[in-house]
């Protein structure tokens, strides 16, 4: 071994070359060590100086004063004051508890109440938490006053909205005027700011729930303004480093006349009352009851460009109590069925079986197509036997009745108009039927749909429902929705008869009504109706002008329009007119006006459904009124179409202001009440008008 390996004492030692391996990795290290920092204090030092930021500073959106909804002269329907909030800091309620429960009894709440208000996620974590609207100044000055007791508790300034018009005392006071029209706003829901984040939206804003405010909450919402805030590492705010104010939201000029719509709500809500308080004769048999007339709608419209100039729903409500948040009980009553729901627009949500005011899609479907000619006459003998009827085939009664009160004799179709002859309507039914191969299976169906009955109109609101005219196709969709309550899936000659004049599965909205007959007064051109005429900036700039929107066409040759047109004016003019008694004395030039009645049957021992359509030619309006359970036509809503009327006689809707005057838009003066009683026949009630002129320039 010793020959292979040399002593350990025998080896050179070579120190130098360690030292150089050492100082070399010793200066790798430090080559690794100073890349490190300089890419810590180099390349990453703006993203850690954001990072740091980004800890330090909150961005916080800044809610916009919201648009205004004006009438079409530019009063004011909705507008915004401002008023006092009191709030509270999330810190200082976890720092000083104590401040929860004097803050609670200062206010008149409860201490759950406001730990729920700051628990609330709905608000942002860097703004302090509304506590409570409308604060009363008492209330504001005594926490000015003692800061020590209220660590974290301030006031603000906000903007709610205001509601500035007036209604009639009365039934109509507890509403305010188009109500379910305007709709109200609350804060928006998870589901809205999903879709509208990409917007500028955040948890707590302000959002239309229903009416105008939420088919024009684009525009009316604004632009959201921000702050960035400074916060420390508790994440309380210590300062604000930047603030852009938030744009207003653009002002919505309506096609709503304020006078005219105060008229239409108190002449709805006065009949219903009358109504309610009156018996009946010829209720049960002739037997007597008071009409529950649970409610009703009435719509006012240029059937020359599809303007609603009017909008009523009654019962009503006031959506002033949605400001500031809704009480439960106010939220309850709205809900309440034994209140008729009064959040509902039954002008363009509520369905009613027709009447005889549908009669006008027959007599159309029935000259258009040749089966029936204008001189053409028929024997009403007051009693109508179905042809071919069998007892007990599952068809409706094989003998038919004209309603009470109707004169019968030998009609042409003008003629049955005017008195509306039920047997004139069921005999069309029968002919169209036993003809139905030369005719088709749906003629009258189809005249009624190009009216827009059955059809969404596509007015400028959400909500509103769908018609539907009773036919085969109606029978078995609904049979499959709901085997039991619409058990017949045939369609026989007596079913035919009854959907001719108005009756058996068809319903309607009073929306859908204004459209069809302010398309036979245009000689065929349908408009959508709408509500809206322009977007106007808060500086008067107009943003966009809503534009009529022809939606569909009637073929009304002279030979269907002018047969038509005289029986709907004998309906007014006629002394054997079903609604000449209501327009005696009326205000309004009685050659201009024309109208149809319509009383229908709905659930067996219930009043009739009260319909009533008024229109004049020179100037143009269309006046629909349909009472619930309200008895016939003539008695219980001709007397509310009669009072609009009158008030138009004086009072002639003007042209919109777009854009409307500032000093207009800016009025706190509410548009006057009518003042001047006079009666309409057969009302039971009396009505008023005046010759005042409406604020912001309204033409007398």
């Amino acid at each position: 071994m010793e020959a292979v390996l040399d002593a350990p004492d025998s080896t050179a030692s070579r120190p130098a070359l360690r030292l150089r391996v050492t100082g070399l990795v010793v200066l790798g290290l430090f080559v690794v060590l100073g890349l490190r920092l300089w890419t810590l204090q180099v390349l990453q030092a703006p993203a850690a100086v954001n990072a740091v930021t980004a800890n330090q500073i909150r961005a916080v959106s800044v809610i916009p004063s919201r648009g205004l909804i004006l009438d079409r002269y530019g009063n004011p329907l909705v507008n915004n004051v401002s008023t006092t909030e009191i709030t509270l800091s999330r810190n200082a309620a976890t720092q000083n508890p104590d401040v929860v429960g004097r803050l609670a009894a200062l206010i008149g709440e409860t201490s759950a109440q406001v730990k729920a208000a700051v628990a609330d996620a709905r608000y942002s974590l860097y703004k302090p938490v509304p506590i409570m609207a409308n604060a009363p100044v008492a209330d504001v000055l005594y926490i000015k006053e003692h800061p020590g007791e209220f660590p974290g508790v301030a006031s603000a300034q906000i903007s709610e909205r205001n509601y500035p018009q007036l209604e009639y005392p009365g039934p109509a006071q507890d509403g305010y005027p188009a109500s379910q029209v305007l709709g109200y706003v609350g804060n928006i829901n998870a589901a809205e700011l999903k879709s509208r984040t990409p917007l500028g939206y955040q948890t707590g804003d302000p959002f239309g729930q229903s009416g105008l405010e939420y088919q024009y909450e684009s525009d009316l919402h604004g632009i959201p303004g921000q702050q960035q805030l400074e916060v420390d590492s508790t994440g309380h705010v210590v300062g604000t480093l930047k603030s852009v104010p938030a744009t207003p939201g653009d002002n919505i000029v309506t096609n709503i006349d304020t006078g005219l719509q105060e008229v239409a709500d108190n002449a709805l809500a006065s009949q219903i009352g009358t109504l309610r308080n009156h018996i009946d004769p010829n209720c049960n048999n002739k037997t007597g009851c008071y009409p529950a007339a649970t409610g009703g709608a009435v719509i006012v419209m240029d059937p020359r460009t599809g303007a609603v100039l009017a909008s009523s729903s009654f019962p009503s409500y006031n959506p002033s109590i949605w400001v500031g948040g809704i009480s439960n009980a106010a939220y309850n009553a709205l809900k309440d069925p034994a209140n008729n729901l009064p959040q509902i627009d039954r002008a363009i949500g509520g369905v009613y079986t027709p009447g005889s005011t549908f009669k006008l899609s027959t007599a159309t479907a029935a000259l258009n197509a040749g089966l029936w000619n204008a001189t053409d006459t028929y024997n009403d003998t007051n009693t109508f036997i179905v042809p071919g009827c069998k007892a007990n085939s599952g068809a409706t009664g094989c003998i038919l009745h004209d309603a009470i009160g109707d004169s019968g004799g030998i009609l042409n179709i003008s003629q049955a108009l005017t008195v509306s002859s039920d047997a004139f309507f069921y005999n069309l039914g029968a002919l169209f039927f036993d003809q139905s191969a030369a005719y088709g299976q749906t003629p009258i169906q189809s005249q009624a749909a190009q009216y827009s009955l059955g059809q969404l109109t596509g007015i400028d609101l959400p909500n509103e429902s769908v018609g539907r005219v009773d036919s085969l196709a109606e029978r078995q969709k609904l049979h499959a929705q709901a085997p039991a309550a619409f058990p017949n899936t045939q369609w026989y000659t007596g079913d035919n008869v009854q959907m001719a004049f108005g009756q058996g599965a068809t319903v309607i909205t009073p929306i859908e009504q204004a459209v069809a007959y302010s398309t036979f007064i245009n000689e065929g051109t349908r408009y959508a109706p709408q509500v809206a005429a322009a977007v106007v900036s808060p500086s008067g700039a107009v943003v966009k002008k809503i534009a009529p929107q022809v939606t569909g066409h009637v073929s009304l040759p002279a030979t269907t329009y002018q047969p038509l047109l005289a029986g709907f004016e004998g309906v007014v003019q006629s002394p054997n007119g079903t609604a000449s008694g209501a327009f005696q004395g009326s205000l309004f030039p009685s050659v201009d006006l024309a109208g149809k009645t319509g009383t229908a049957d709905t659930v067996q021992g219930k009043e009739p459904t009260a319909w009533f359509v008024g229109f004049t030619t020179t100037p143009q309006y269309v006046v629909v009124c349909v009472i619930d359970q309200a008895g016939y036509g003539a008695a219980a809503s001709a007397p509310v179409v009669r009072t609009i009327f009158d008030y138009l006689a004086a009072h002639p809707v003007g042209p919109a202001a777009i854009p409307p005057g500032n000093s207009v838009i800016q009025s706190t003066t509410p548009v006057p009440l009518i003042t001047t009683t006079t009666t309409a026949p057969g009302a039971g009630t009396s009505t008023t008008t005046t010759t005042t002129v409406p604020a912001g320039g309204a033409p007398a």
